[in-house]
């Protein structure tokens, strides 16, 4: 005699993912990770970038390319911008997945938010780069 307080499993899937056989797409973890681990990042990289700019504010340009200099802040400044633009990458996907309707070429749009991040990050980090090395 079945158990009437036993729920079966198969009996909540749609008949449409049991006729197609299929279930979770199992890729969704690494993304939220790499979520939470930028964010994580940001929140140190953030303070440590808005007290600076807060202390500089009132320096002269040569005293703002002397802290430039510094190999430990242009090597912060390097992971700010690495996280951050990573950050923004992988919320911008979870937006146009979620909300982009599917008769859209989200793989394009997807592609095309990939690419416009890392060019963001290669021309930030080259211009960090060149004020490091200019002092």
């Amino acid at each position: 005699m079945a158990n009437p307080n036993k729920v079966d499993v198969a009996v909540m899937r749609s008949m449409l993912s049991r006729a197609r056989g299929l279930g979770s797409a199992k890729s969704g973890t690494a993304h939220w990770w790499a979520q939470r681990v930028t964010a994580i990042a940001l929140i140190p990289l953030a303070v440590w970038f808005v007290a600076t700019i807060i202390q500089l504010s009132h320096q002269p340009r040569a005293a703002v390319g002397h802290w430039m200099a510094s190999p430990i802040h242009a090597a912060l400044l390097l992971a700010l911008l690495a996280a951050m633009f990573h950050h923004m990458q992988l919320g911008l996907a979870v937006v146009i997945e979620d909300y982009v309707p599917a008769h859209r070429p989200k793989v394009a749009i997807l592609l095309l938010v990939r690419a416009a991040s890392a060019v963001l990050f290669l021309a930030s980090a080259i211009s960090v780069v060149r004020l490091a090395v200019a002092g």
